[in-house]
């Protein structure tokens, strides 16, 4: 049994698939797969995620697939209607458009808020010294570093300013996401549970 995780980068492609089956797994019967297909940004999701998703559930490729699940940071798309402003708008919007285009129930839309580095702010423990104790007042609500100075923003900005070099999201972000406690992330994030109760609860029931 395995899930299809459809992400917009590389560092999500890499590092977010054991992450989540760090807290799946030990939860589950069976251990499940997470197969993770990279688009080249939002925009190629948008165009493409429909498609992309009907080749992974049907057919030969479809067999054992719990469901598909597609994974975006709610910071940066341009795509939401001009009266979505909020956090709860947006993500209910998109939520709806997205699972709407692709017309198949094995499929959920979820979104990183605003982006996948809220969770490595859930514990900064994981962080350079220096960083960390730049960002605890941001850890107890991780997902409310907002719009304004998203969190890989935020990285990159204590990054330049504290250690004077760039913070990289494939490198430095992988990293960080492997040492990264899913509980802690899970417990801070409540967007990050709505992902992993989700797929939990799919699993769950695929294996009866």
């Amino acid at each position: 049994m395995k899930f299809v995780l459809f992400v917009e980068g590389h560092t999500e492609k890499a590092a977010i698939p054991s992450l989540l089956k760090r807290w799946l797994d030990p939860q589950l019967a069976r251990r499940v797969g997470i197969d993770a297909v990279r688009f080249e940004g939002w925009a190629h999701y948008q165009s493409e995620i429909a498609r992309k998703v009907r080749l992974a559930l049907s057919g030969a490729a479809g067999r054992g697939v719990i469901a598909a699940i597609g994974l975006l940071d709610l910071h940066g798309p341009t795509f939401y209607p001009p009266d979505k402003q909020t956090v709860s708008d947006r993500i209910m919007w998109a939520k709806k458009h997205f699972e709407d285009q692709v017309g198949n129930a094995q499929f959920a839309q979820h979104f990183a808020v605003h982006e996948i580095e809220a969770w490595l702010l859930a514990d900064p423990r994981n962080l350079p010294r220096d960083i960390c104790n730049a960002v605890p007042g941001k850890s107890g609500e991780p997902e409310t570093v907002n719009f304004n100075e998203p969190p890989g923003k935020l990285l990159e900005r204590l990054y330049r300013e504290k250690l004077g070099r760039t913070y990289g999201k494939r490198l430095d972000g992988s990293n960080l996401f492997s040492k990264l406690d899913p509980a802690i992330a899970y417990a801070k994030c409540p967007n990050l549970r709505a992902l992993l109760d989700d797929m939990l609860a799919r699993a769950k029931r695929a294996d009866h």
